[in-house]
């Protein structure tokens, strides 16, 4: 199973558009996860488009989005319990340690978080903690980002991609 992972694209009405090496990279997608902070409904109808959509909401989205999504869940997906949460608040530490905490005790195999937009990826305890970064919005990190999660049998692999602005073809 291939699993396209996104968070923090913080897109408002004005300007909602993915950016086309998302929408080319989550072609073959089977689910995509986002991990929070859409700001608008329109991504989580761009998105669910390309492939159906689990997802939470962060702290920049409206409670309406809050209301529809919550803030924590649990899936499973290829045989494997995928916790996403959007990592802000709740417990002190970096944002993969409050990302890891809010799902004890909760047996999970896999974290997708988000809130930082830091790509991240570390087994702990057991469990992959995996955050795709932004494909929208990379504020310190030298290039935009997403990722996927790929379940085959027992194993879970990940891969982050990375790209550059786009220009527009106006």
């Amino acid at each position: 199973m291939i699993i396209g992972v996104v968070s923090d694209t913080h897109l408002l009405s004005h300007r909602l558009t993915l950016p086309k090496t998302l929408v080319e990279g989550l072609a073959d997608a089977e689910l995509i996860i986002h991990a929070g902070d859409f700001c608008d409904w329109g991504v989580y109808e761009l998105l669910e488009q390309l492939a159906p959509l689990e997802a939470v909401a962060g702290n920049n989205d409206p409670g309406t989005i809050v209301k529809r999504l919550g803030q924590k869940k649990i899936i499973i997906a290829g045989g494997k319990r995928i916790g996403i949460v959007h990592g802000d608040g709740g417990f002190r530490g970096s944002t993969p340690d409050r990302a890891f905490h809010s799902f004890e005790p909760d047996e999970v195999d896999v974290i997708v978080f988000g809130h930082s937009h830091v790509p991240f990826a570390e087994e702990r305890q057991g469990v992959l903690l995996f955050n795709p970064g932004s494909p929208t919005d990379k504020r310190m990190q030298p290039r935009y980002s997403y990722g996927k999660l790929f379940i085959e049998g027992e194993q879970i692999r990940y891969e982050h991609y990375f790209f550059d602005k786009e220009r527009s073809n106006g």
